[in-house]
């Protein structure tokens, strides 16, 4: 693993020539950056025992911007040259016309590091990774006779950014960003069912690649694919479910996140809009969006506008009391940005996303809350969901759940789906766990066609009253 500071971009185009075209950019506008990144991934994948992908890419450019009042324009390029930023403010330019605006103050510096500046594709060599790769493939088929098929992944990405505005205000960030994965297929009977485990974070590979993680990973998917094996129909009805701790917080995210992002609420589309100061969740029902977790998948030690990253309290003992703000919603806003100003790549515009996002815990021990369940599913694993931002309905799919009857922890279930929507769901929590976690690091979201890193949290939670979606009545 090498130890990598940021490295400042050769191109033809030095900074003062840069700053020069980003001014006449940015010229009568109210903001606007130049946003530079260079950036290689590395992927590695073996499915059942053959290399099914072996992935190298590296790619650089810029993103100019000019914003005044509700209006950006932007334009991107591959090619960092001054011909290519010429061109780039031709059309940044066609967002400020006429002009009239004053250019908003600059984010503030941090000296603060949340991660190290390290290559994470070089801990180790391709052919130690695959062979790393090979040796999860085998020990998970020794686990058990039923496993079938095992699907092992290992990833890596090293990204730099450097943002330039005007006055000469110039940020910097070094990301590493890794993961691991194991997933297996048990049969029986000519029944087939699947388990995975994985996850990652700001770091790098190497205590992914310790025996002691992968095999921890190999034996959870294990488990996951052996219990779902034994699941019978779901049950379909409204009912309570209690949530498990971790992962489950991707409903969170989905269905009341969102939400609660600047641009929704500014523009009165999510449901939340409006609602600063009241009561919108259950009474000790606290959410945070943390960035300042270090080394977590989600944490950025500035936004990609370079606004530093903050813990964020959103709903604090039920009460609304904050929006994610990048800086354009922010100022239309009248708020001051909070550092979720986030962009996928070079090629996209920043807006707001989440960093972490997590629900606090409680003071309830997990099995007195399943104790109290009378009859509902007990969720502890979920897959995909989709959400409508203007309404908070969601529906998900669990991927290890259990029925609960008189609060014993019954026969797992297969194919239940979670149905509802947010606001009525936070209204509707009953019970928080002490057993706050936050996921292992595997969280991506997508918004408007672009997909960052992102992590989820919550501890064991009960929710009253949602709709269960089954195959069984």
């Amino acid at each position: 693993m090498t130890n990598a500071p940021f490295r400042p971009f050769e191109t033809e185009v030095d900074e003062g020539k840069a700053l020069n075209l980003l001014e006449k950019a940015c010229a009568g506008a109210e903001d606007g950056e130049l946003f530079l990144e260079r950036s290689k991934s590395e992927a590695l994948v073996l499915d059942d025992g053959r290399v099914k992908t072996a992935s190298f890419d590296t790619s650089q450019g810029f993103g100019l911007r000019a914003v005044l009042g509700e209006v950006a324009g932007y334009a991107h390029s591959t090619e960092i040259s001054e011909a290519a930023m010429t061109r780039a403010v031709e059309t940044a330019r066609l967002a400020v016309g006429a002009g009239g605006g004053t250019m908003a103050v600059g984010p503030k510096g941090t000296n603060t590091r949340l991660y190290e500046a390290i290559d994470p594709i070089e801990s180790a060599g391709f052919s130690a990774k695959l062979d790393i790769l090979k040796e999860i493939d085998a020990y998970a088929r020794a686990l058990d006779p039923r496993v079938v098929q095992v699907t092992a992944s290992v990833s890596a990405t090293y990204q730099e950014v450097e943002i330039l505005r005007v006055g000469g205000q110039r940020l910097t960030d070094v990301r590493p960003m890794t993961r691991l994965n194991v997933g297996v297929i048990v049969e029986r009977d000519g029944r087939r069912e699947s388990g995975s485990a994985g996850g990652g974070g700001r770091a790098g590979l190497t205590g992914l690649l310790e025996p002691s993680n992968w095999q921890a990973n190999a034996r959870e998917a294990l488990r996951i694919a052996v219990v779902n094996l034994e699941a019978v129909p779901a049950p379909a009805g409204q009912m309570d479910i209690v949530l498990g701790p971790g992962w489950p917080g991707i409903l969170l995210h989905e269905a009341i996140g969102h939400g609660l992002e600047g641009d929704f609420n500014r523009k009165g589309s999510s449901a939340f809009a409006g609602l600063m100061g009241q009561q919108i969740a259950a009474k000790g029902v606290t959410v945070l969006d943390d960035g300042t977790i270090p080394d977590r998948r989600g944490s950025i030690t500035i936004d990609d506008e370079g606004t530093p990253s903050a813990k964020n309290t959103l709903i604090e003992d039920g009460v609304l009391v904050g929006y994610m703000q990048d800086r354009q919603n922010a100022r239309l806003m009248g708020v001051e940005p909070t550092g979720n100003g986030r962009r996928e790549s070079f090629q996209h515009a920043p807006m707001p996303r989440m960093t972490n996002t997590y629900m606090m815990g409680g003071e309830a021990a997990p099995e007195d809350i399943v104790a109290d369940l009378k009859d509902g599913i007990w969720a502890v694993g979920f897959g995909g969901g989709q959400v409508d931002i203007t309404n908070g309905k969601f529906v998900f799919s669990c991927t290890e759940a259990y029925r609960v009857r008189n609060g014993k922890v019954m026969e797992p279930v297969k194919g239940a789906t979670l149905i509802g929507d947010g606001a009525t769901a936070l209204k509707n929590i009953r019970a928080l766990g002490n057993d706050m976690a936050l996921d292992p690091g595997m969280g991506n979201c997508g918004k408007a066609g672009q997909w960052v890193p992102v992590g989820v949290g919550q501890p064991t939670v009960m929710i009253g009253g949602l709709t269960v979606g089954g195959s069984a009545t």
